[in-house]
């Protein structure tokens, strides 16, 4: 099981607006940020697909913690 609080914070860093969740875009400019600039667009697009649980099109800390802790 994944420490909540660490799981906080690595959230915040790719919920860059701080809205509470995270767009693909977000997802893609944070992964280019700390370094992978493979994670393209529809990359993006289908990582948080296979973790949005109610296809909103949006990850929330809710479901990145449930991803966390399959």
């Amino acid at each position: 099981m994944a420490d909540i609080e660490s799981a906080r914070t690595t959230f915040g860093k790719f919920d860059v607006n701080g809205d509470g969740f995270v767009t693909a875009d977000e997802f893609r400019s944070a992964m280019a940020e700390m370094g992978d600039p493979f994670v393209t667009g529809p990359v993006a697009d289908a990582v948080i697909a296979s973790k949005d649980a109610n296809d909103d099109g949006l990850l929330s800390f809710d479901e990145f913690w449930a991803s966390l802790n399959k």
